[in-house]
This record gives C-alpha cells, structure tokens and sequence, in this order.
C-alpha cells in the first residue's frame, strides 16, 4: 500500500518485531516463564507524552527484562458505546474533523519510533482495515471484550502475523472468547480489502499465538485464583492452550485505576505457583487519573489520559521493580 511505502518498516525494526513476537509465542506457549505485561496509556493523543512514556519504559524494561517482557500500549483506535473521541487515528487533531489518512500516518510513524527505543507494541484493533497499514509494526494485538464475539474480527484475527489476547465479554462470561480463539486458530475465507485496496475474497492460514484475557464483567471481578481455575479448566476442555492474561484495569479494578497494582501483585503471585498464568495489562500513562474530553486540546493536562483512568509513571516503575523482585523465585 502507497503508506506502508511513505512510511516503511525498516530492516531494524522488522527483526525486532520478529523476534518480539517470537518472544510472546514463547510466554504463550510456556516455553518462556517470565511475565508478559502489556502496559502504558488507556489510549495515545498527545505524541510527545507518548514518547516520554516510550523513553521511560525502554530504560525500565532494561532492569526487569531477565524476569518480565515488557510491552506498550500504543492503542490509536477506541471503542464505544454510543459516540465519543474513537482514537488518533479516527480522530488525530482531537477536534471532530476525522482526518482519517492523516491518522494512519501519525499511528505508523509513532509505532515505528516506539519500535526504535527497542520496546515491543501492543494494541488493539477495531476496524478491520486498519491492520492492512500498522500490523507490520505490532508486537501483539488484543480483541476487545465488545468485539470478541464479532465473527469479522475473528476472520481478521485469524490472519494476523502476531500473537493476539480475545478479552472475554462485557458479561464477563468466558464462552464468547473461547469460542474466539477456536475460530482465529483455524483458516477462513471472507472478502476482505487486499494490498491494492481491492475487495477480495481472502483465506487465510488461522493464528495458532491466540490466548484469553481476563477483564472482569458487569458481574464483578475475575482475576482472583479460582476465577483463574475456572478458566483454565474451560480452555483444557475446549483443548486449547490454557495461556491466561488479566487486565488489571476496568472490571477487575471496579474502574478504579488506583486498584491496579493490587490487582497487579497478586497476578505475580498467582504466576509463581501456575504457569497457565502468562501475564497482565495495566493502564498506565504519565500522570494518575483522566481528564475529560472534549475540551480545548491546549486546555489539557499533559501526560493525562482523556480516556480510561491510569495510573502515573511513578506508581507503575515501584510496581514493576517489586513485581521484579517477587518474581525471583521462578529463576534461581
């Protein structure tokens, strides 16, 4: 496509994504114990604390990567219930006029950066021709608890290149992600858009690196070890890999960002005793809490999501370096 073409993936980062999700597949599969935690801003738009955040997490990453791989949200699209600011790349200028083209480039350049601060990407995907641009340059993708059960993004996910979380559904029941990751892992045909822009009938191969992720639901929490126990015995049944990740944010922390690192630990405590526990997401960006919006965009705080509430910087580093520590046990 002529944007992949202006913007190009470099030789550099094409190995480094390689060998990231090469990296991720390891985790998923038990090959790997560290910890995969996918962590930063609930959504990116503001690029220059996006890159502050890049640069903050690249160091950290370097003092916990022999116990924890360390991944950034760099989420550009966002779902929601009824209408809303739906991401930078929907929306880059933040002020309605949707200039769609421009907010592909910004989302390509800015993974393109992260990538050459040598931290891998996340995030997650919602329209389904949004990946024929970024995909190249994403470590790991999710599928998001009000798209899971969408048989369009499973078509999608099943031909995408990285390893991919399906979150279960806002009821917090289990089955609509499990019956995702069955769908993602095997080949489908569908009409698609091909590298020409073209509609075409597409058949893909299936996506063997996809797992669970546990988000809580209108129920209430699911993060707990028998919610966990639970889940892992749903996945043996439908014999798939029980590879489990928690989101420490929305359901499971009652949307209360300041409960994340107490979710956070005991997902590390869970990870010493049961190796189907594979890691964790957290919100987490420059500053705590969020802003609302829309607002005048030079009215906003910098380093504060204007989506999901996050934890700040400092929080995140002292959870991260503890969980480092308590993660020893696993590689003495």
């Amino acid at each position: 496509m002529d944007l992949c073409k202006e913007i190009e993936r470099t030789e550099a980062a094409e190995k480094f994504v390689a060998e990231s999700r090469e990296a991720i597949h390891r985790i998923i599969f038990g090959d790997d114990r560290r910890l995969l935690v996918v962590v930063g801003p609930c959504s990116i738009h503001d690029l220059a604390a996006g890159r502050e955040y890049a640069e903050k997490l690249a160091e950290l990453s370097k003092k916990v990567k022999d116990r924890m791989l360390l991944v950034m949200r760099v989420y550009f699209e966002k779902p929601r219930t009824t209408v809303g600011w739906k991401g930078l790349i929907m929306d880059p200028k933040l002020d309605g006029t949707s200039d769609i083209p421009e907010g592909l480039r910004i989302a390509r350049r800015f993974l393109r950066e992260v990538i050459e601060h040598e931290v891998p990407t996340a995030t997650e995907l919602l329209d389904p021709i949004t990946p024929q641009y970024i995909a190249d340059l994403v470590c790991w993708s999710a599928i998001g608890a009000r798209t899971t059960e969408s048989q369009t993004h499973r078509q999608m996910a099943s031909g995408l290149s990285m390893p991919l979380g399906f979150k279960n559904g806002t009821d917090g029941g289990l089955d609509v992600a499990i019956n995702a990751i069955k769908a993602a892992s095997q080949t489908q045909t569908f009409l698609g858009i091909d590298n020409e822009g073209r509609a075409n009938a597409l058949t893909t191969k299936g996506n063997p690196n996809c797992h669970i992720v546990l988000r809580g639901g209108s129920h209430g929490p699911n993060y707990g070890a028998d919610d966990v126990a639970v889940a892992r015995e749903a996945l043996n049944k439908a014999d798939l890999i029980p590879a489990i990740m928690t989101d420490c944010s929305h359901a499971n922390s009652g949307k209360d960002p300041s409960r994340q690192p107490e979710v956070f630990a005991e997902v590390v405590r869970q990870s010493l005793a049961d190796r189907c526990v594979i890691g964790a997401m957290v919100e987490s960006n420059l500053e705590h809490g969020n802003q609302s919006f829309p607002q005048p965009v030079d009215q906003l705080k910098y380093g504060v999501s204007i989506t999901d509430g996050c934890i700040d910087w400092a929080t995140t580093e002292a959870m991260l370096l503890q969980a480092h520590r308590d993660l020893a046990p696993l590689f003495a």
